[in-house]
């Protein structure tokens, strides 16, 4: 008996997308992407989405989201030259954690090939400690709940 954490999710489970291309390097003696790959593919998603919403300055921002935790699942392969695209949703905004939502969908394919999540702490640049949110990325998170 399946239930619905076991099925892969769709495209619109999902708020925003981030498009990312496959590289040659990505395959494996098997001849599909490395699982390890995936992780990337999240890392590059919410940081890029974070970065074009002008919530990161990777040199310059104050406050930093570590990543202290991921998950992923899988559900069919993808293959270079595959599209790549990253499907992104906010699932808990707390004082200094945000857990994200994140599926991997390849090419035009309505169903995800792997799904995930990814929490990042928010720790200040010098001290590496815990820190709210800043305002201005809370806000840019609150777009991605659903």
């Amino acid at each position: 008996m399946s239930d619905q954490k076991s099925l892969p999710p769709k495209r619109s489970d999902f708020v925003v997308f981030e498009k990312i291309h496959s590289r040659w390097m990505d395959n494996d003696v098997y001849g599909h992407i490395n699982n390890v790959v995936y992780y990337s593919f999240f890392d590059t998603a919410v940081n890029r989405y974070l970065i074009e919403q002008n919530g990161l300055d990777i040199s310059k921002s104050q406050s930093l989201g570590f990543v202290i935790e991921t998950q992923c699942r899988f559900f069919s392969p993808i293959v270079y030259p595959d599209l790549i695209h990253v499907g992104l949703k906010v699932i808990h905004l707390g004082n200094s954690s945000v857990k994200y939502d994140v599926a991997v969908f390849k090419n035009n394919d309505d169903i995800a090939s792997a799904s995930g999540y990814f929490v990042h702490v928010y720790v200040d640049r010098n001290s590496s400690k815990p820190t709210p949110i800043p305002q201005n990325v809370r806000e840019i998170l609150l777009k991605l709940m659903v």
